[in-house]
């Protein structure tokens, strides 16, 4: 990791806040690619600069969320209320709003209103159903929604030889990662249960990941698991991804907060071979079409990136390859008087260079935060985030649920 790299993260971070801030609010307020995870940009920006400009931002972002809660449907963390939820606690909880505040109890109760018993849509994953709703309810601090949450898996588990996994859509194949599969409900299972004292729900969490573990084929020093069985729309999606949502970068996410629940250092042997295996992945290079031609948070070098921050500020590695990312998103970014922006590319479209996107997932957002940290991290600085996603495990040594005294205003975990 080079001096340039930190102040190449610092300039780009700076330039892409700027150009965050001057988007116009338009009708996608959710977390994956609307108005909530710009907030959360600005949040950032806010506990990384002392900027006001951001916190004043990230003010107006929140009321227009808080307009939003009765007229959205979707309950979801990325793409409904509890996302907006968590949105606005952080607010309330960074900037002592407390307008933001009340709009976040709000949210969170038409998400416990429209819960069917089992469920609030066909999708029971973490991006759009139960496990992404049970980690972002907990994150504001509902515990009685994220166990109504999770609850449901203890009997909706299907046996499996190495385990137990979880019919997540209504096709039959079952999907064994982060975004919609397996590891994101063992997340969820983990998390909770950990925080709540449910022994029964981390021995769950264990027996889900020991069937994606089973399923490894890159052992015994990387770890490399399909997308999924019986391939689901395999016309469209390939069958070994890297990143956070479908790959090993996510999985390590997970693998992470086991280590800290169980206390089992196995868990951070397979986090070990996960980055073994993105390292060396041939990734940010674009060696295909369709390989790499994301730079987002989802499935792309920002991801991945978090991934790198993480492993330093636990000890487990340098920042040698962060900074290689870094390098690629600098190449990758338009860089001109409106600020900077980052475009992903579709190879099957014609043209292949997508529009910059605001949001969290796979836009701008979710890219300025990690620079940000990146940036702190090699200065020596705080090695959190002012606030911490419910699906991104906190740091080794941290509750994420108790932060230390003096540590509210600017750790919302």
């Amino acid at each position: 990791m080079t001096l340039d790299a930190q102040q190449t993260a610092q300039e780009l971070a700076e330039r892409g806040l700027h150009w965050l801030a001057q988007q116009p609010v338009d009708d996608d307020l959710s977390l994956y690619s609307g108005l909530a995870g710009v907030v959360l940009a600005l949040l950032e920006g806010h506990g990384d600069s002392g900027f006001e400009a951001y916190a004043d931002a990230a003010l107006e972002g929140a009321r227009a969320l808080a307009s939003s809660v009765e007229g959205t449907e979707s309950s979801s963390l990325y793409f409904g209320n509890t996302g907006t939820a968590f949105c606005l606690r952080a607010v309330h909880q960074v900037l002592g709003d407390d307008d933001a505040g009340r709009a976040a109890d709000r949210a969170l109760m038409l998400v416990r209103e429209r819960f069917d018993g089992e469920r609030w849509n066909e999708m029971t994953e973490l991006l759009v159903g139960n496990a992404g709703i049970a980690l972002g309810a907990l994150a504001a601090g509902d515990e009685e929604l994220a166990l109504t949450a999770v609850t449901p898996y203890l009997r909706l588990a299907d046996p499996t030889p190495g385990g137990v996994n979880w019919k997540v859509r209504p096709s039959e194949a079952r999907s064994h990662h982060v975004a919609h599969g397996t590891l994101g409900i063992v997340l969820a299972l983990a998390t909770v249960g950990a925080a709540t004292g449910r022994a029964d729900l981390v021995e769950l969490a264990l027996a889900g990941a020991a069937d994606v573990v089973g399923r490894d084929e890159a052992g015994p020093d990387g770890f490399l698991v399909p997308h999924s069985d019986p391939p689901h729309r395999p016309e469209l999606i390939e069958r070994y991804s890297y990143g956070w949502c479908n790959g090993p970068a996510g999985d390590a996410q997970v693998f992470r907060r086991l280590a800290a629940v169980t206390g089992d250092p196995r868990w951070d042997e397979l986090q070990d071979r996960c980055w073994n295996t993105v390292v060396e992945s041939g990734l940010p290079a674009r060696l295909r079409p369709g390989f790499w031609d994301n730079n987002g948070r989802c499935c792309g070098t920002a991801g991945v990136l978090a991934l790198a921050c993480d492993r330093y500020a636990e000890g487990r590695g340098t920042l040698g390859f962060a900074g290689v990312l870094v390098d690629d998103l600098a190449t990758r970014a338009t860089v001109d008087g409106a600020g900077a922006r980052w475009s992903n590319d579709e190879h099957r479209a014609t043209p292949s260079r997508l529009p910059p996107r605001n949001g969290w997932a796979m836009g701008n957002a979710g890219i300025v935060r990690e620079l940000l940290r990146f940036h702190r991290l090699a200065g020596g600085g705080d090695p959190g985030y002012a606030v911490c996603l419910p699906d991104q495990p906190a740091l080794a040594g941290t509750d994420p649920y108790h932060p230390e005294p003096g540590r509210e205003q600017n750790a919302v975990k």
